[in-house]
């Protein structure tokens, strides 16, 4: 999620908002070499870059990162389809993993090393259904797969690194005491999985090849009124605003 990394630039931006820009918009600023130019010509209204949706103690929530919410569900094919999106619930998710990734900051948690994400990277391309037209066994297959969902390698590799480092955080604050049978990982893959890549007529991968994905799966349903629980204090606790249309961005 871009709402945690290089914000600063934005709020100026923000402070130095163009005439006829609305407001809670981040307004395009006027090249350096473009200056003279500008100064001796009438304000004109800004080219709007983004929206504000969203303010999680200081850190900013974009329109565009509600837009890559949306788009990054093609990377998980096991939980949501674009049918069940839904923009509140977009929003409400970026809020809450701006908390956990402010806690995580604070409690200086261990970065999520480059071998980790490769490695779930690699499994994930052989995972995902639709990556079978793309050829994704093939690197020139993941970028055309990856890019048709309007990502960069680079970018989605960020973003699942992000996405990882969420996991550990909640795994490591509430995951004492819940343990994850066979039974119920099998379960799902029966009841669950199975009949999804039935739907799409895909064949499955192998049980033991996506274990630990179900596993994950699994986790997070358990671990979710703990985890709501917790992220309901910090907001109160701290200061989230979720902004209105015309509503002036702090």
């Amino acid at each position: 999620m871009g709402a945690m990394i290089n914000r600063a630039g934005l709020r100026v931006a923000m402070m130095l908002l163009l005439p006829g820009c609305g407001w809670g918009q981040v307004a395009a600023p006027v090249p350096s070499s473009q200056t003279a130019v500008a100064e001796s010509m009438p304000a004109v209204q800004g080219t709007v870059l983004d929206r504000v949706v969203a303010v999680v103690n200081g850190d900013l929530v974009l329109e565009s990162d509600v837009d890559e919410e949306k788009r990054f569900l093609a990377f998980q094919p096991f939980r949501s389809t674009a049918a069940e999106y839904s923009r509140e619930r977009a929003i409400d998710r970026l809020i809450d993993r701006t908390l956990i990734l402010q806690q995580a900051q604070i409690q200086q948690e261990e970065p999520i090393k480059d071998e980790a994400v490769a490695a779930q990277l690699a499994a994930l391309r052989k995972e995902i259904p639709e990556c079978k037209v793309f050829h994704c066994e093939t690197d020139g297959g993941w970028q055309k797969f990856v890019e048709a969902q309007g990502f960069s390698v680079a970018e989605l590799t960020e973003r699942w690194r992000e996405r990882m480092a969420v996991l550990k955080f909640i795994e490591v604050r509430f995951r004492m005491g819940i343990r994850i049978s066979d039974e119920e990982i099998k379960d799902y893959y029966d009841k669950t999985l199975l009949p999804q890549y039935a739907e799409k007529k895909t064949v499955a991968p192998k049980l033991e090849t996506i274990s630990n994905r179900i596993q994950e799966i699994l986790l997070q349903q358990q671990v979710g009124n703990l985890l709501g629980d917790w992220l309901k204090a910090l907001r109160v606790q701290g200061t989230v605003r979720i902004m209105k249309p015309g509503e002036v961005a702090p």
